[in-house]
């Protein structure tokens, strides 16, 4: 009877203590996201209020008048746009960049060659401990990349831990679908694009955000080895206008004359949106494979 009612209290506290459980986890991921959204939030309505309204409200979260004045100012800014395009294209093309690499190396290292243990040893040797930044700026300097986009590029071109986590990817690959490949005549090349990539989605789509992501943010490759302001990307026009509180200044001459410019806070808040605004749009078409990659080298077997 003992054993009976010590059962029958463990059945009736288990649904109790895992609603409490259900109940504190709801709060606290509502807490969390309260946090992340509201300063959001408030950037989205300060860039869109007049400066009265501005000045007048201690925490602004939306706007009573909405006001484009700001808009209209960093989109007239040659600079700006210019900019933004030069964002888009290190995005594309070095994300680009990095899955082929990241997936070839990967793909590499997983073939069983005539002293595999020692050259991975030395890959994942060199590319985990790197010279340190100012032998990379040498480097860089030598081959002809400073001053230039690839500059932003080729360096950052392999992730050390993408690289890892994709070969446990394709090491996970049954082994019998590349000797299948073999036996129908496929090569190396063939069964790399043919068979093992159309298997690795999900972990592509998840690198290809990560390495995105890393792209879009990137400001200090811009300052290091970019000299010349007309090549500066977004994220460095960013740093600009927030470090040197004079977005007027930063952004240039603009086309566009106005006889009361916006408050630089205002541009500020407007231009931080631009700049993160495209990233997220980004993020809703990769998030059903992201929900998978994100389990990649966690189960084996």
């Amino acid at each position: 009877m003992k054993i009976l009612r010590g059962e029958r209290r463990l059945i009736i506290r288990r649904p109790f203590l895992s609603a409490a459980f259900d109940i504190i986890n709801s709060l606290m991921l509502v807490l969390i996201g309260t946090v992340m959204v509201i300063p959001f939030l408030y950037i989205f309505a300060v860039s869109f209020s007049s400066l009265h309204e501005y000045m007048s409200s201690d925490l602004l979260l939306w706007p009573k008048e909405w006001v484009l004045d700001s808009y209209r100012y960093i989109f007239a800014s040659k600079s700006f746009i210019r900019s933004l395009g030069i964002t888009i294209f290190i995005t594309v093309i070095g994300t680009l960049v990095n899955l082929v690499f990241t997936s070839a190396m990967a793909y590499g290292l997983t073939r069983k060659l005539p002293g595999q243990s020692f050259m991975l040893f030395l890959v994942l040797f060199t590319v985990l401990f790197s010279a340190g930044m100012i032998p990379t700026y040498m480097i860089v300097k030598e081959t002809g990349l400073l001053n230039s986009l690839w500059a932003l590029i080729i360096p950052s071109a392999i992730a050390p831990f993408n690289l890892i986590v994709m070969r446990q990817f394709f090491l996970g690959i049954p082994e019998e679908l590349n000797e299948a490949a073999y036996i129908d005549g496929a090569n190396e090349l063939t069964t790399f694009f043919k068979v093992i990539l159309p298997l690795s989605k999900p972990a592509l789509a998840t690198f290809c955000l990560f390495y995105a992501v890393g792209h879009w943010n990137n400001y200090f490759a811009g300052i290091l080895y970019l000299n010349d302001p007309t090549l500066w990307p977004i994220q460095v026009i960013l740093r600009q206008i927030v470090l040197l509180n004079d977005p007027i200044n930063s952004l240039g001459s603009v086309t566009m004359m106005m006889e009361n410019p916006p408050p630089p806070e205002t541009i500020q808040m407007a231009a931080t949106l631009v700049a993160t605004l495209p990233i997220l749009i980004v993020y809703p078409f990769l998030q059903k494979h992201f929900a998978k990659g994100v389990m990649i080298g966690s189960v084996k077997g």
